[in-house]
C-alpha cells in the first residue's frame, strides 16, 4: 500500500525517456501570448493586472535596484502556480513535489541574491552575520549560527514547497481511496468522506497558490537584504 501511495511522486518515463522536461515545458504553452492590439481579451487583461498587483506588493518596499527582478520573480511565481495547479488534476505528475527540482530553482536564485549583496555592499552583507551590540564572548558562536542560517535558506525554500505539496497529495489519495472502498459497504460514510475530499481539494488549491507566493516572497526578502 505504501509503495502504491508514493508511486505518484515518481518521475514519469515513456520508452525509457524521462518526461520531466515535457512536464516543465507544457505550462508555458497554456499562457496567453501578448498582442499588439490596443484592446486585449479578458484573460490577457486579467494576467496583466495580476502581474501588476503582485509586482507592486512585492517590490514596493525595495529600492530601484531590486525592481530589476520583478519580471523574473513574477514569472517564477506564475510558473510554480501553474505546475502546482496542474498537479491537482487526476493522473497528472507534479514536478514541484520533487525536492531536486525545487532545490534547482531555489539555489541559483538565492545564490544570486548573495552575490549581488557581496558585490554591491560587502560590508552590509557581512554585517548580517554579526548583530550590532553582540557581547564579545558570543561573537564566534553567533557568526557560526548566522552563517549556517544563511546557507540553509535554499534548503528551507525547497523543503517547504516539497513538504506542503507532498502532504496534500498524500491526503487526497488516502481519502479518495477510503471513499471508494466505503462506497459499497457504507454509502453514508462514503458520502461524508467524499465531502471531506472536496473540501480538502479546495484547500489544496489554495495551498498550491499560497506556496508559490511564499516561495517568491521569501526570495524577495533575501533580495531586499542585499540591494
Amino acid at each position: 500500500m505504501a509503495v502504491n501511495v508514493f508511486d505518484q511522486f515518481q518521475s514519469p518515463i515513456f520508452l525509457g525517456i524521462p518526461l520531466m522536461a515535457l512536464a516543465l515545458t507544457l505550462p508555458w504553452i497554456l499562457y496567453p501570448k501578448p498582442t499588439t492590439r490596443w484592446l486585449s481579451n479578458r484573460l490577457l487583461a486579467l494576467q496583466t493586472w495580476s502581474f501588476g498587483r503582485f509586482a507592486y506588493q512585492i517590490f514596493q518596499p525595495m529600492n530601484l535596484g531590486g525592481h530589476k527582478w520583478a519580471a523574473l520573480l513574477s514569472s517564477v511565481m506564475l510558473f510554480l502556480i501553474t505546475l502546482n495547479m496542474l498537479g491537482l488534476l487526476p493522473y497528472t505528475f507534479t514536478p514541484t513535489a520533487q525536492l531536486s527540482l525545487n532545490m534547482a530553482l531555489a539555489t541559483p536564485l538565492w545564490l544570486a541574491t548573495v552575490i549581488i549583496g557581496m558585490r554591491n555592499q560587502p560590508t552590509h552583507a557581512l554585517g548580517h552575520l554579526l548583530p550590532e551590540g553582540t557581547p564579545v564572548p558570543l561573537i564566534p558562536i553567533l557568526i557560526i549560527i548566522e552563517t549556517i542560517s544563511l546557507f540553509i535558506r535554499p534548503f528551507a525554500l525547497g523543503v517547504r514547497l516539497t513538504a506542503n505539496l507532498t502532504a496534500g497529495h498524500l491526503l487526497i489519495q488516502l481519502i479518495a481511496t477510503g471513499a471508494f472502498v466505503l462506497a459499497s459497504s457504507m454509502p453514508t460514510v462514503a458520502i461524508l468522506t467524499a465531502t471531506l475530499l472536496f473540501l480538502l481539494t479546495l484547500l489544496e488549491i489554495a495551498v498550491a497558490m499560497i506556496q508559490a507566493y511564499v516561495f517568491v516572497l521569501l526570495l524577495s526578502l533575501y533580495l531586499q537584504e542585499n540591494v
